[in-house]
Order: structure tokens, then sequence, then C-alpha cells
């Protein structure tokens, strides 16, 4: 299985907005990231689905400074775009 395909299949959630913003992600920015913004997203997609919702919601933070950042741009991305974190 190759990286993207791994990827699409862990953006795959048990919440619909965290699909569509997780798979958004992936589809839109994740191939021009850095590899730090990179990391950050697969270390994302390793988190339970009620952390990740509100992490993203700004309910929550992390202790990594990489997974803050790019919860941060995926928040920004999100409520630009889809407006659903309103």
């Amino acid at each position: 299985m190759s990286e993207e395909s791994r990827l699409r299949w862990l953006c795959r959630r048990g919440m619909k907005e965290l699909d569509v913003i997780m798979s958004g992600y992936l589809e839109n920015h994740y191939a021009n990231a850095t590899d730090a913004e990179k990391n950050g997203f697969k270390a994302l997609l390793e988190m339970p689905d009620p952390d990740l919702y509100a992490l993203l919601l700004g309910r929550q933070t992390s202790s990594n400074f990489g997974i803050q950042h790019v919860a941060r741009s995926i928040r920004d991305i999100s409520m630009l775009s889809h407006s659903i974190l309103k």
C-alpha cells in the first residue's frame, strides 16, 4: 500500500466532520507541506477521534509543536473553506 493510500485510509474517521477535514487537508495541502508539517499530520492521524476533534476545535492543545502547528493550520483552512468548525 502506498503512503498516500495509507494516509487516505487513516483519514477515514468515526466522525463525518473529521473525515471531511482530514481528507480535505490530505488532498489539497499535504503535497505542498513541509516535512515537519507532514510528520505533524501523520501524528494527528494516530490520535483518538475525541482528542483530535478537541484539538481541531481549539479546545485542547498539544505540547508537540508540530502537532499543534498542523492542527492550527487545518483549523484555519477548514474554517475558511468549509465553515464546519465555526
